[in-house]
């Protein structure tokens, strides 16, 4: 069901490069709401930097449609341009000037007030007076996101934002997109950082092999997540009743402690632990990089 005051609107979006060719993006279909870190998440190659170059009108759609802002990507693209904030994967810049001369630059093609490019500059600790091509890549991808937020923009699409960041930087890059979705700004961004998308996002898309295969959010794939328990019994462990739980894996050692994993519904166990004298039983920390691999993998089908 299309929404019609999402900030981005992506509707059965498809591109192949040629006729009998492989698809890289097919039937793609997805929304981001005003406010929402929505993350995209695929391996290599699985079409998530063509989705965002179709969505900035660098390369052409062969079906569908992208819309953001209510704006389309292909037929008001100067439009859509001027209001979003976008950084590319792989980041490229004038390497003859300086940060200073590229950001003041930009600024007439894409005014931001010259007091906030400063703030950021500050935040980010970006020497801007340094050639561009005697800068690190951490030091690029810096200026590169001081472009992409300068002009406060109502929506950002990010391709891999924080490679080269150090994780001190990684915190400010951060706090801007919590600044960002205070606001009502939206965030689009791609990773390969687990950590980071289960840490800022409100939702996530996986797409494998050019196609959308999950959405959900943060909070979906935790109520679904595999959860471990480590339970020492008073007396011998019921390993029997243990293992008949349906989906249980289950180890015993030591003759009274039991490790317990197990997806979805509790009861079951409880029902189990109910009818045994327990000295103790904690959970361990939800690992929700083994269930975004699940998907990464195809387990997740």
């Amino acid at each position: 069901m299309v929404t019609k005051d999402a900030a981005i609107t992506i509707e059965k979006l498809s591109k192949r490069y040629g006729a009998g060719q492989k698809f890289a993006v097919k039937d793609l279909s997805l929304q981001v709401m005003p406010g929402e870190v929505y993350g995209f998440l695929g391996p290599n190659g699985a079409g998530k930097s063509t989705t965002i170059r179709l969505m900035m009108n660098f390369i052409f759609p062969s079906g569908g449609r992208a819309s953001i802002l209510g704006k389309d990507a292909v037929k008001d693209s100067v439009e859509v341009k001027r209001q979003v904030g976008y950084l590319a994967g792989e980041i490229a810049l004038y390497q003859k000037m300086t940060g200073r001369q590229l950001l003041d630059y930009l600024s007439q093609l894409h005014p931001g007030s010259r007091r906030y490019i400063s703030e950021l500059a500050e935040r980010f600790q970006a020497d801007l007076d340094a050639r561009i091509r005697d800068l690190s890549k951490g030091n690029r991808q810096k200026i590169g996101l001081i472009q992409a937020f300068m002009h406060k923009p109502k929506v950002l699409i990010l391709d891999e934002p924080t490679s080269g960041l150090d994780p001190l930087m990684q915190e400010e890059f951060f706090g801007l997109l919590k600044e960002t979705t205070k606001t009502g700004g939206s965030v689009f961004f791609s990773s390969h950082n687990l950590a980071e998308v289960q840490r800022i996002c409100d939702r996530i898309g996986f797409i494998r092999e050019g196609e959308l295969i999950a959405e959900q959010t943060i909070a979906d794939i935790a109520q679904a997540a595999a959860r471990t328990f480590d339970i020492t019994f008073i007396d011998k462990a019921p390993a029997a009743d243990l293992r008949a739980i349906s989906g249980a894996s289950v180890s015993v050692k030591n003759g009274r402690q039991a490790t317990v994993g197990l997806r979805g519904d509790l009861s079951p166990l409880f029902k189990v632990l109910a009818k045994h004298k327990v000295a103790s039983i904690t959970q361990r920390e939800l690992n929700l990089e083994d269930e975004f691999m699940h998907l990464y993998k195809g387990d997740g089908q």
